[in-house]
């Protein structure tokens, strides 16, 4: 299959007109077009691009009583050239389907993730905004639609792709709470997937932490809660002195691109890296002994999200206020490569 066998039907108007660029609000706008590809025993049908809108799906569906569904995000960036590029594609097309086996749902072809996505970026390349901070973030993701209450994976799904326009994304100081009892994820879990449970399971507790004034959590790991794992939904770096800690990717933790971006542009920096588990206690005696420097997340909505202080059995520690931290360093030089306004030494960038 490719671009060509994918059915078009074009909205009679486009509401990009009545959008104001410059006051979005992260994922709440969205492009004049969706596409949607069904699987139905056993075969996945041909990929349509339509009008988005809203559409009608049974009540017992199993997306509703048993949480089959999982998702990406990813993000569309126009040059000075007013061309359109994505950011490692593939890296999200193979964890979107190491998603889909983990929760037992059909693999999505490559030609209609890619091809399909392609194509609907060409139709919504209005969309994606020209200058730094701007860009079109893209959720494809996957649900259940097979109706019945047995509990059993579904014959039936829906692979859909969805767009909306982003400015840089920011969140203003961001403090967070170590988690003491509540845990992401657990070993043999689902942790490693991009499932929809995996984040209305974080909700209560984050908002547990905000009403303690605390924008996020440092999830811990489930057995000891000793390890640090992930900030908040994003994967998080340590910097101890001048070296960088971050978590390994294992069934509890996200194996996030952006993550792996950063490790390996901070090893062409010369900066030096080491995954391996982080101890709370380790953090705890680098930010008495003053030798924890920053704490960042590194997603994709945020790129990378400093952390200025942290606090644990009830006892706050503040960061240190850097001139020029490692965390902006990074974030600038890797939105030069996505804005393709540096070289892209790891041929990371696909042209739309």
């Amino acid at each position: 299959m490719n671009e060509n066998d994918i059915t078009v039907n074009l909205a009679s108007t486009s509401k990009i007109d009545s959008v104001d660029f410059e006051n979005l609000i992260f994922g709440t706008v969205f492009t004049d077009h969706m596409l949607i590809c069904d699987y139905k025993q056993g075969v996945w049908e041909k990929p349509v691009i339509k009008p988005y809108e809203p559409f009608l799906i049974d009540p017992s569906a199993k997306v509703f009583h048993y949480g089959q569904a999982i998702f990406e995000g990813m993000k569309a960036y126009k040059d000075e050239h007013d061309d359109v590029w994505l950011f490692r594609p593939d890296q999200n097309f193979e964890r979107f389907n190491k998603s889909a086996v983990r929760l037992a749902m059909p693999e999505v072809p490559e030609s209609v993730f890619m091809d399909g996505l392609k194509k609907l970026l060409q139709i919504e390349k209005a969309w994606v905004k020209t200058g730094k901070g701007n860009s079109l973030y893209i959720r494809p993701f996957m649900i259940a639609t097979g109706p019945g209450v047995v509990a059993a994976p579904a014959n039936f799904y829906r692979f859909m792709i969805i767009l909306s326009p982003a400015k840089s994304y920011y969140s203003g100081e961001v403090k967070v709470i170590i988690a003491e009892h509540y845990s992401r994820a657990a070993n043999g879990g689902i942790g490693a997937a991009k499932a929809a449970g995996n984040y209305s399971a974080q909700f209560y507790p984050t908002k547990l932490a905000n009403e303690m004034g605390y924008q996020q959590i440092i999830w811990t790991d489930d057995a000891t809660h000793t390890k640090l794992e992930e900030a908040g939904t994003m994967n998080v770096f340590f910097r101890i002195n001048d070296t960088l800690y971050t978590a390994p990717t294992s069934e509890r933790i996200l194996d996030g691109v952006t993550r792996k971006s950063l490790i390996d542009m901070a090893k062409r920096e010369g900066i030096n890296v080491e995954v391996r588990s982080v101890l709370v206690d380790e953090l705890i005696q680098a930010a008495e002994d003053g030798s924890l420097k920053e704490i960042f997340g590194a997603g994709t909505a945020a790129v990378v999200n400093p952390i200025v202080g942290f606090s644990y059995k009830e006892k706050y520690y503040e960061l240190p206020k850097l001139e020029n931290p490692i965390a902006l360093q990074l974030k600038e030089k890797l939105n030069n490569i996505q804005y393709k306004l540096a070289e892209d030494t790891f041929g990371w960038t696909v042209k739309v």
